[in-house]
């Protein structure tokens, strides 16, 4: 869910002129969206959380991700507790899950979680003073599960670090992809609330958000960098509930 951008492969040369347009049209597509989609951006400058609908590069996956016809059917309980624990290449972390207040939101976090989707998937957005991105299968910011389902607006929260949120790429376009906000400049998101909140760290996991926010990053598509420069992975996230 992020500021990707559709790459063409021509089948001859093009003119000048064109390719030209063609590289600034497709730049314009950055977000955070599953590329997160909105149009908010922090003080950095750096676009808002997205998740990209657009077709994937040619890129090769060791195994094709898990995909469905549709969003899940909610099976949990929003009168009931769910925390999920994340497991990553920088430590662990825990999400308190808000199941009700984004019932849907949850419903679908908690059903990836437990089928895998999220094993082995890494952080591929980084801004440090706002956001770290996650939940693609390809790792471009443009994968998902093969479904989208409705937003969630309607919260007592804010967006401040801490924060897990959809990422998306418009209005009830969610799909996989999700960020934590990591800083100050997430607050700005305050101003057009677009991405469904559905759980926060935990006091003791926010060290581990901060480790992970610190991995070096480099330009990657975007107007400032973002692309970590190292490979970051969830592991696996594990549901309690109670």
């Amino acid at each position: 869910m992020n500021l990707p951008f559709n790459m063409l492969k021509p089948t001859k040369l093009l003119p000048l002129t064109l390719i030209a347009l063609t590289l600034i049209a497709s730049a314009c597509g950055n977000k955070p969206t599953e590329s997160a989609g909105g149009t908010a951006t922090p003080k950095s400058g750096a676009t808002a959380p997205a998740a990209s609908s657009a077709a994937s590069p040619a890129a090769s996956p060791t195994a094709a991700p898990k995909q469905w016809s549709k969003a899940p059917d909610l099976t949990i309980d929003p009168n009931k507790t769910y925390q999920a624990e994340v497991t990553t290449s920088k430590g662990t972390f825990t999400i308190d899950l808000f199941a009700k207040e984004a019932p849907k939101t949850v419903n679908n976090f908690v059903f990836l979680s437990k089928e895998g989707f999220y094993d082995n998937v890494t952080f591929h957005r980084i801004i440090k003073t706002f956001m770290i991105q996650t939940g693609d299968p390809l790792g471009t910011g443009r994968g998902g599960p093969g479904y989208k389902f409705a937003d969630e607006l309607k919260t007592s929260h804010t967006y401040e670090p801490g924060i897990v949120a959809m990422a998306n790429s418009g209005p009830n376009t969610n799909g996989s992809q999700f960020f934590i906000c990591s800083g100050e400049d997430c607050a700005n998101l305050n101003k057009k609330p677009d991405y469904s909140i559905f759980g926060k760290v935990t006091p003791e996991g926010m060290a581990t958000i901060a480790k992970i926010a610190e991995t070096p990053v480099e330009m990657g598509g975007e107007s400032s960098p973002s692309k970590p420069k190292e490979k970051v992975t969830i592991n696996k996230i594990a549901i309690k509930e109670k």
